[in-house]
């Protein structure tokens, strides 16, 4: 069940989850003597009342911990909201909302628009908890075996 399928189904907000409306608007960008539009994300409602295309579900997972301590822990923490590139001016696609830089960065070589804007306090404050629940994920490397990787040679 992907992100769009949970916020579709219904509207939550618990220990993983946080179904959030994304503020989208069209802008006109000039490009030399061209002109084009791009979607820009402007922010969040924390509270959506209705269940809409722009409503989307934050899904917290525990072995992306890592990457959300180096979000939060930066001077402006980010939401990251990937869509499906399309060239018209209707309601995008929306493929996932993530705090995981990481994953944000998964979709930026393909055929997906990846947006930010900052993460609102509460949201912050959500994730800090959510982290404090389940502890920090350290990734610690195994040491290598003394002599591995070198030619022997006499």
């Amino acid at each position: 069940m992907t992100n769009q399928d949970i916020a579709e189904s219904k509207l939550e907000k618990n220990e993983e989850l946080w179904s959030l409306e994304c503020n989208l608007v069209v802008h006109e960008i000039a490009t030399g003597m061209w002109m084009t539009t791009q979607w820009q994300l402007t922010g969040f409602n924390l509270k959506p009342e209705t269940v809409s295309k722009r409503v989307v579900t934050l899904q917290l997972h525990r072995d992306e911990r890592t990457d959300y301590r180096f979000n939060l822990s930066s001077q402006q923490p980010k939401l990251f909201l990937v869509l499906d590139t399309v060239e018209s001016e209707e309601d995008p696609n929306i493929v996932l909302l993530t705090a995981s830089q990481g994953v944000a960065g998964q979709y930026m070589d393909g055929d997906y628009l990846v947006l930010s804007a900052d993460m609102p306090l509460p949201v912050q404050a959500w994730m800090e908890a959510y982290i404090g629940r389940h502890g920090e994920l350290l990734e610690t490397r195994r040491k290598k075996r003394k002599g591995a990787g070198r030619a022997s040679g006499n």
